[in-house]
This record gives structure tokens, sequence and C-alpha cells, in this order.
């Protein structure tokens, strides 16, 4: 890795099968232990019920409010400031339950790729 400066490109962002918006800001083979998204949630949506395999994630919430669910925790609310801990295989989802869009950095270790994305959408019931 040599040292960048990786500037936030509004274009890059893209819809996901998760029911949010996506900006890949840093992820790549030359800095193999993290990744960083920029996500975007719309007003009165909730993402899908997901779980990573062998990866850590954390939300760093930016922007709105949100209720978000982690493994066997209540629901709870997240606001600007707040950090959601999301251990490996893990399920997940997050609410925005506010009138502006809810934006969050998720930061996971080692880095995201599709392969350690799982669906639970179907399956959640019962899982921690």
């Amino acid at each position: 890795m040599q040292a960048s400066i990786k500037k936030l490109n509004l274009e890059d962002e893209f819809y996901t099968p998760e029911q949010c918006f996506i900006i890949e800001q840093s992820n790549s083979g030359d800095d193999p232990d993290v990744s960083i998204a920029r996500a975007r949630v719309e007003p009165g949506v909730t993402t899908r019920w997901h779980r990573l395999v062998g990866t850590v994630e954390r939300y760093v919430i930016i922007q709105g409010l949100g209720r978000v669910e982690v493994g066997s925790l209540l629901p709870q609310e997240v606001a600007p400031g707040d950090i959601v801990l999301i251990p490996p295989e893990c399920r997940q989802r997050i609410a925005n339950i506010g009138s502006e869009d809810l934006i969050f950095l998720a930061i996971c270790t080692p880095r995201f790729s599709d392969a350690v994305y799982f669906d639970i959408e179907d399956h959640s019931k019962g899982l921690a």
C-alpha cells in the first residue's frame, strides 16, 4: 500500500439488492485488511437481513436516524456519532426511520467481498 487520498465521488454510488446505495470508498487488494464503504438508505426503507462470514463489520452513523437489528440484541435507534459493532456471521439489518437519508460508513475487516455476503431475509428467524 502507498500513501494516498481517496476522494468521495458521489457518481460512484450504486444500488444493491440489499436495498441501499453504496460507494466503495476504499476496497482493494492493496489494502486487504480493511474496506470502507459509504452506505445510504432512503427514508422508510429497511435493508434485507444478511450476514458476513469471516468478516467483522462496523457501522459509523454519519447522518439520519435509524433502527438497527444485530444478532439477538433488541432493535435500537442509532443517530450520528453512534457506532454499531457486528461480529462475523451475525444477522443484521438497518431501517431508516427518519425523514432524511440515513448515511453511514461500513468498515469491514478483513475487506468486504461478495463471497462473504449472505442474504438471509427468508431464513432470519432464530438466527443470532
